[in-house]
């Protein structure tokens, strides 16, 4: 029989990390391999639900077998028989998940949030070519080690409650903010559900808010069909307008206009922040057209109403978006200068003054004097001065 504080014999309890409505995590010992582990305890109700004890152990084997840097590894599964509970044994990560990060700080810098979702997206781009669909992407799901790698975790477990009475008497698994249109619906949940939950996470770790603020499936249904939220880049000045067409892509109400694998997503999201505009290629190699989500990079209606996000926001917007500088008022040339022109004026100038001298000396001058009179035409204009001064010199001893 196990030890109080262990389970299944093998893992010693340390302390609780966290929790929610359908698990426990715990920090645990793993005593057989001496190394840090993470046990997720579910909620002893679910042992009570056939069909999620059979769809739990079939998706658990399946998340096991994902072995990628950007997914949390999961070790171990079962039923401790001491406790009644399910369990699931998950390599230990030491730092905090996204929805930490936004609690301590409400955002992160735009370089920082795409660096976070650059890696999500890999892991699940993994996970999806080996079938597996997380379907419950959300911030909390989202852990970054001290190193800095993202990991995502809780593989298999949302598909696992899917289909239970749990959800069958109105159990809302997972937040419902970050379930894709189709999800709300009731719809099968596919990949392109995971990249929607990941469009969700980047706006919120940009902006530090939600695209739809809802408290019911009902109500966010609603919103999504009827609004518009506001694109990124009226919310965040260091957002480039490409970026914030990249994250409306993934955000489309219809899965067929999101982007067709979780690495094009990141793709884009890379390219949108270097103001590259995205391109998404279907399977058929067609550019997507544009959807509700997308329709207004087109016709340029974007949301520019004032909220109350945008004005806690402000302080840490930075520089506002240059904008295209309005024309500045060009200085005329200066017309070359006309030397001949000006030359020839000096000289007709000096002439004439040259011959009013010597009409006042001819005038005044004895009968016996002699005027002389020389050519003082110079190309150059200090030349002809002192030639005429030199003139009338002469002309007045």
């Amino acid at each position: 029989m196990s030890e109080p504080g262990e389970i299944a014999g093998r893992y010693r309890l340390e302390g609780r990390l966290g929790f929610g409505g359908m698990s426990t995590v715990h920090l645990a010992m793993d005593m057989r391999l001496e190394r840090q582990v993470a046990v997720k305890l579910l909620a002893e109700h679910l042992a009570d639900d056939p069909a999620f004890v059979s769809r739990f152990q079939r998706e658990a084997q399946a998340a096991a077998r994902l072995v990628h840097p950007n997914i949390v590894q999961v070790f171990d599964s079962g039923r401790d028989e001491r406790t009644d509970q399910y369990f699931i044994v998950m390599e230990y990560i030491e730092g905090a998940s996204c929805a930490e990060i936004l609690r301590d700080d409400g955002w992160l810098d735009v370089e920082e949030a795409l660096n976070i979702i650059g890696q999500a997206c890999e892991g699940l781009h993994y996970a999806h070519r080996h079938g597996v669909v997380h379907r419950d992407v959300k911030p909390g799901n989202l852990l970054r080690a001290r190193e800095g790698e993202v990991k995502l975790a809780d593989f298999g477990i949302a598909k696992a409650t899917e289909q239970s009475s749990i959800t069958q008497v109105g159990s809302v698994l997972g937040t419902a903010a970050y379930l894709a249109p189709e999800q709300a619906r009731g719809e099968e949940a596919g990949p392109s559900a995971d990249l929607y939950a990941l469009g969700v996470v980047t706006y919120q770790l940009i902006s530090g808010r939600l695209p739809y603020e809802a408290s019911s499936l009902t109500e966010l249904a609603l919103k999504q069909q009827q609004e518009e939220p506001p694109t990124l880049d009226t919310l965040v000045a260091a957002v480039r307008p490409e970026l914030a067409d990249a994250v409306a892509v993934a955000l489309a109400l219809d899965p067929r206009d999101r982007y067709p694998t979780a690495r094009e997503m990141g793709r884009a999201l890379r390219d949108g922040a270097k103001g590259i505009a995205p391109g998404v290629q279907r399977s058929s190699g067609r550019v997507a057209p544009p959807t509700q989500a997308t329709s207004v990079l087109a016709t340029g209606r974007r949301s520019t109403a004032p909220t109350k996000a945008v004005a806690q926001r402000r302080p840490r917007q930075g520089p506002p978006r240059a904008t295209p500088a309005s024309a500045q008022p060009i200085k005329a040339a200066a017309a070359p200068p006309r030397r001949k022109g000006r030359l020839l004026g000096v000289l007709l100038g000096l002439a004439a003054l040259a011959l009013v001298v010597v009409a006042v000396v001819v005038i005044t001058a004895p009968t016996s004097s002699k005027v002389v009179l020389r050519n003082v035409v110079y190309e150059d204009v200090q030349q002809s001065a002192q030639a005429l001064k030199q003139l009338v010199s002469e002309n007045t001893q």
